[in-house]
């Protein structure tokens, strides 16, 4: 069974999680309803199951936004993940949980919204598509919300096995690393510039071609000591 070691920045985003066997085909997310500083026993507890368990990341998430995108850099930098298995309750405000399930079924649209979720904050507008696609593509989805730490438990044994197992429906097993490089990026635009991301597919291309020109007339100036106006 073909395993990969992970880009050398994995993970590269920081957040509330517990970073476990690097080679595990599984990571566990678990739906966090309360503020970081008053986590509930019974959430910690299936946090530490998951990472007891051999997970390769286990941790919380509260938004259906940030949150998710962290999740998302941190995942395609590890091409050995190949399982999500998801816990805890859902958040009635953010509705993270149902968020993770539409952007496994439906992708996003041409805003960066996932499809068909009810979280009204749900815009990955800071990673790239390429990362979308590849998550979806790498993974997936092993739902278990709602249950408790011997689910997981049982979830993350049955994503190890060599063999296909059936677990809630699923048939899972093992299957190797991911058959692509690792990926790996941060969160950076939207942090230092907010305003600046683009609406659409029809924005992105024109903001990439205006960098583009910028980048040309740079060059000239450089070489010329002016830059070419006309071009």
């Amino acid at each position: 069974m073909l395993k990969l070691p992970p880009h050398p920045e994995y993970p590269p985003e920081e957040g509330r999680y517990i970073r476990g066997n690097d080679y595990s085909p599984a990571a566990i997310v678990i739906i966090l309803t309360t503020d970081a500083e008053e986590i509930p026993p019974e959430i910690e507890k299936l946090v530490r199951t998951g990472v007891e368990t051999g997970a390769a990341l286990s941790g919380t998430l509260q938004t259906a936004n940030i949150g998710i995108e962290k999740i998302i850099c941190n995942i395609v930098a590890n091409p050995n993940i190949r399982y999500l298995i998801l816990g805890g309750p859902e958040s009635e405000g953010h509705k993270t949980g149902d968020a993770i399930k539409a952007l496994f079924r439906n992708g996003v649209d041409e805003k960066k919204r996932i499809i068909g979720t009810t979280g009204l904050s749900a815009y990955l507008y800071n990673v790239p598509v390429d990362f979308i696609k590849r998550f979806r593509e790498q993974l997936t989805l092993v739902d278990c919300q709602f249950q408790d730490e011997a689910v997981i438990r049982k979830a993350v044994w049955s994503c190890f096995q060599e063999n296909p197992v059936e677990f809630r429906g699923q048939s899972l097993f093992d299957p190797g690393a991911f058959p692509e490089p690792p990926l790996s990026g941060k969160l950076t635009w939207n942090v230092t510039q907010p305003w600046a991301e683009p609406g659409d597919d029809g924005e992105r291309a024109a903001k990439q071609k205006a960098l583009e020109m910028i980048d040309r007339l740079k060059k000239k100036q450089g070489t010329s000591g002016s830059p070419d106006l006309k071009e």
